[in-house]
């Protein structure tokens, strides 16, 4: 396996550029029914110019062959092709459906924007948010195309207005780019956010960048020297990596990180890191004890993420070493599997192997939950801002004392756990330890946390204050039912004790 990296072709694409891409992995039947696509998306969108100047077919068209590089599932290639003809053309879906069938027709229905809404501005916004939670939790393909076709749009912002290039930046950095974290979609983040960085925040790209091609530059001879030794020594011990390459940070992550650390790159170890990519679980350790046994570990800084994964299903090792004269090194150790879901996420199940096999789908309870919760409360912008914590923020786990796993937006609270356990174990919560130390319920709980919840089975209720701290939208749902509950409660008894 080689590493693919999406790139977004920066050149006027052909049908043909499509195929021979495709070609790697479909058969001649397949093809024949992309070319199909093709055609009829091209005939339906002809005359048609994008702001650019470019014509419009070469949207779908460069969309569909930022998918392809993933050598994703061919339908979703054909619907890719054909995604804006509804609502940009006079063809219908129910057209689509008579000539490529009810699957990709279901794609197609689910992309298409609310072409003739009564709602403008605000309200506009939130209707198109409703209708892609919803499109996503019954069919996560259509995010999957989505996410193609906002990073193509992203790569020809100029086209656009200063204010509607601002607006498309921030929706794809505080939506999209969380739900592609969220799915696994390491690749589609990283490319959300690289190309919505600059529009956003100019000065910051530019300071950002100058530090990681000078980190780069610095380390490319560097790395090639520890790769090769790393190759030779894992050779020693009969273990034959799939691959190992050189990475770098993507720019928007390495920003956030610089901000974490108040711009000092010395606390930053991965900017360029080691990738090891191996055949089997066993080789994954023996690999990770092999580059310990070479070089002296960072105390603290070895992660096991295979045995832990993070909520969104990330699996790696992570270890940094003091390598060649001193010089600290991170190294990624993983199996193909974990690669593919590392990169692709959720896309990966659509991915086949040269087996014909697909990978397993990811749990996908959260776009449920996501699809349901817009239904109560997606009202306005405010609710959007609690629905970003619940779903869009960066995800922490922590564990029961039995080891059972908690998922949980970043900076919930023991009591956010506590109800998450459930809402009997809220309501009487009294007290947390994490990690064996007794805590304030209002601490920050970080990846890892092993938290035990204090309750007393005497106790009323949750306290109003807690209001003031929880994070999730479930602790504060269920604060507010059970205060309302004893309120009620307590003037349905002073009624009655009133009338004796």
């Amino acid at each position: 396996m080689a590493t693919r990296n999406i790139t977004v072709p920066n050149k006027l694409l052909s049908v043909q550029d499509l195929t021979e891409l495709l070609a790697k992995y479909c058969n001649a039947e397949q093809l024949a029914f992309v070319r199909k696509a093709y055609e009829f998306a091209d005939k339906a969108h002809g005359g048609q110019m994008r702001k650019t100047g470019v014509p419009y077919i070469q949207h779908p068209l460069t969309a569909a062959h930022i998918l392809a590089q993933m050598e994703i599932d061919v339908n979703i290639v054909v619907a890719t092709l054909m995604h804006d003809v509804p609502e940009d053309t006079n063809v219908t879906i129910e057209e689509i459906e008579l000539e490529f069938g009810p699957d990709i027709a279901g794609m197609i229905r689910g992309i298409t924007k609310l072409g003739k809404l009564k709602y403008r501005g605000v309200e506009r916004y939130i209707e198109n948010l409703r209708k892609m939670f919803m499109a996503m939790a019954e069919d996560i393909r259509v995010m999957i195309i989505k996410f193609a076709d906002r990073i193509h749009n992203l790569s020809t912002l100029e086209g656009l207005p200063e204010k509607k290039r601002e607006r498309v930046a921030i929706e794809s950095l505080e939506i999209y780019a969380p739900i592609a974290n969220r799915l696994g979609m390491g690749e589609f983040k990283g490319l959300l956010e690289d190309l919505s960085f600059p529009y956003l925040f100019p000065k910051e790209y530019r300071q950002v960048k100058e530090i990681r091609d000078k980190a780069v530059s610095e380390k490319n001879i560097y790395l090639g020297q520890i790769i090769k030794k790393a190759a030779a020594e894992l050779k020693k011990v009969n273990i034959e990596p799939v691959d190992i390459h050189g990475r770098e940070k993507q720019l928007y992550s390495l920003f956030q990180k610089l901000q974490r650390k108040k711009w000092d790159v010395s606390g930053i170890h991965d900017v360029v890191a080691v990738r090891i990519v191996l055949k089997n679980l066993s080789d994954c350790y023996a690999t990770l004890g092999t580059i310990h046994h070479i070089w002296t570990p960072l105390k603290g800084r070895i992660k096991d993420y295979i045995a832990q994964p993070k909520p969104n299903g990330y699996r790696s090792l992570h270890t940094t070493v003091f390598g060649e004269d001193g010089k600290v090194v991170e190294f990624q150790i993983r199996t193909e599997a974990m690669h593919e879901e590392a990169e692709y996420g959720v896309a990966a199940h659509w991915h086949y192997d040269e087996n014909g096999t697909r990978l397993p789908a990811k749990d996908m309870r959260w776009a449920q939950e996501l699809a349901k919760l817009q239904k109560e409360i997606l009202t306005n912008i405010k609710d959007l801002e609690e629905m970003k914590v619940d779903f869009f923020k960066s995800r922490i786990f922590a564990f029961t004392p039995n080891g059972d796993v908690i998922d949980l937006p970043e900076d919930a609270t023991p009591v956010d756990f506590a109800y998450h356990i459930h809402s009997e174990v809220g309501n009487k919560c009294n007290g947390a330890k994490i990690n064996d130390q007794l805590v304030s319920l209002d601490t920050p709980l970080r990846s890892g946390d092993v938290v035990e919840i204090i309750t007393d089975k005497n106790r009323k209720g949750p306290s109003p204050d807690w209001l003031k701290f929880v994070k999730t939208h479930l602790a504060k749902t269920r604060i507010k039912a059970s205060l309302t509950a004893n309120q009620s409660s307590w003037l349905k008894n002073f009624l009655q004790t009133g009338k004796k």
